[in-house]
């Protein structure tokens, strides 16, 4: 251990160090049906509050220093990061007394995180999901900080990561310290389990690869996706689901090379022109995707559902200044958190053509291209949209020019949304009132894809959601940020969480 990190623990509470030397040399654990009641029901509810408010430095310290670590999945050249983010964790990970913790290595990918902290054995055993790659930066955009260069304002922090998704990984990892602290416990009320990856921000490759080889390692009884968003600090709300995303790119082709337009224009095909056209035409006049077939497989919500997700506080004015989008569009008939969260949608990501940087040279381009983002709901199928595309370009494109429609399915991800009426949901939803103080308003789903679906399927475990980001966090933009109290209240919320679940599943068996 160096120096530095020798510093950093023994600035912890004397009993986390204790614990730590306590508990090595202990075990993994397997996943059970039956569960043991906790005893400390709600008790220590202030304890966990003045834990965190006392430590609220330490935890923006450790923070910062995770932020530093530019782990950039999508840049090669960014691999030795990738490396440097994972050790970090496990570092911190043994600091708080996990008794396993290993660094795994995918096939050809970048590292993941386990570690396992099993010491009931009548008790659930839970999957905490999560990442710790982050995007890509333009450095040159961020105009209030710099990428790796945390600063705190406003009760905000600011860096890549911050929010998406290392801070909400340090909520977990502070929920449980200040669970233990509060309780007097030397390990948490279920069996619990860590699965960072360090590839979700490039449609998680390996992941399936990386559960499969480590199957009997990440067995769980419920696995809990942390990389979602909240409503509001004010008005918090159980996440129920996610869209799915399927990503593609489309090449239109109509010179054999660039050809100055004074020689040919009016007369050659202009691939941009083409490729507008085209791209005109996603949409209906109702604001619904023309693809083929494309809501057949759509779930429509059911009169309580909508109602549950509309209970939530909501304004146009407040929709637009929180997430900076100009004005208000979509589909016809629908709310906007209804479109967001709960409808599909194809949005153009990038549009490419001609001289977009640099000047002019007067020549119409041989190529343009866009990339395109689709969002998919339950019961969408990734396969049958992809063909639906195909089709939907097969069928309107202009035979003046060629074209090559790439789809991913292999960094593709399914939607999925936890089954009605899961007791762990009643148990989240306690948890979140005495974390963020106030009662939870009403549901919603998290409009953005993760892998959900794959470690259901995967694990054969129903998969709930808890994530501190919020919409005004700038996910994937410049000058990414993170809400102080909102971690805070988050990190709360999981330490109430545990022996709630615990609690509300021996309740269950009884």
């Amino acid at each position: 251990m160096r120096r530095d990190e020798d510093a950093t623990a023994s600035s912890f509470p004397d009993f986390l160090v204790k614990r730590q030397i306590a508990t090595v040399g202990t075990g993994g654990c397997a996943p059970s049906i039956a569960v043991m009641t906790a005893d400390d029901g709600r008790t220590g509810d202030e304890a966990v509050h003045r834990f965190l408010r006392e430590y609220r430095e330490e935890f923006l310290r450790e923070l910062g220093d995770w932020v530093r670590i530019a782990s950039i999945s999508s840049m090669p050249e960014h691999g030795a990061d990738l490396l440097r983010s994972a050790n970090w964790l496990t570092g911190r990970l043994r600091e708080i007394g996990f008794p396993a913790v290993e660094l795994w290595q995918t096939r050809d990918g970048m590292p993941a995180v386990h570690a396992a902290w099993c010491r009931e054995p009548d008790a659930p055993t839970v999957l905490v999901y999560s990442h710790h790659d982050v995007r890509a930066v333009h450095a040159d955009t961020w105009g209030e900080s710099l990428p790796f260069e945390p600063q705190v304002r406003d009760g905000k922090m600011y860096g890549r990561g911050a929010s998406d998704a290392k801070g909400q990984i340090l909520a977990h990892l502070w929920g449980l310290r200040a669970h233990l602290a509060a309780t007097g416990r030397d390990a948490p009320p279920v069996n619990l389990k860590l699965l960072v990856e360090g590839e979700e921000e490039i449609g998680s490759p390996h992941l399936a690869a990386l559960l499969d080889d480590h199957r009997e390692e990440l067995a769980a009884d419920l696995v809990v996706l942390s990389d979602t968003m909240m409503w509001s600090p004010q008005a918090p709300a159980l996440c129920t689901g996610l869209r799915g995303m399927l990503s593609a790119k489309l090449q239109v082709f109509g010179p054999y090379r660039d050809v100055h337009s004074g020689a040919v224009s009016g007369a050659a095909p202009n691939p941009c022109a083409e490729l507008c056209k085209l791209m005109a035409q996603l949409y209906d006049e109702r604001g619904r995707v023309t693809l083929p077939g494309f809501y057949d497989r759509v779930t429509e919500l059911s009169a309580e559902e909508r109602d549950r997700i509309n209970a939530l506080p909501y304004s146009d004015a407040d929709w637009l200044e929180r997430t900076e989008t100009r004005t208000v569009g979509g589909e016809d008939g629908h709310s906007v958190l209804e479109r967001v969260w709960t409808r599909p949608a194809v949005e153009i990501l990038a549009f490419i053509g001609g001289d977009p940087v640099g000047a002019s040279r007067g020549a119409i381009p041989s190529v343009a291209s866009v990339d395109l983002n689709l969002r998919l709901v339950p019961d969408q199928r990734v396969a049958e949209v992809a063909e639906q595309l195909r089709a939907w370009v097969a069928e309107r494109i202009s035979d003046k020019v060629d074209y090559q429609l790439d789809v991913s399915l292999e960094a593709a991800q399914e939607p999925y949304r936890t089954p009605p009426g899961h007791p762990a949901l009643e148990a989240l939803g306690r948890a979140m009132e005495r974390g963020f103080g106030v009662p939870v308003a009403g549901e919603m789903r998290n409009g953005g894809g993760a892998p959900a679906q794959l470690l259901h399927t995967s694990l054969d475990a129903p998969v709930v959601f808890f994530g501190t980001g919020l919409p005004t966090d700038r996910w994937h933009d410049s000058d990414e940020r993170v809400e102080v109290d909102m971690l805070l209240k988050g990190a709360a919320t999981m330490a109430f969480f545990w022996p709630e679940l615990a609690e509300t599943l021996a309740g269950r068996r009884g």
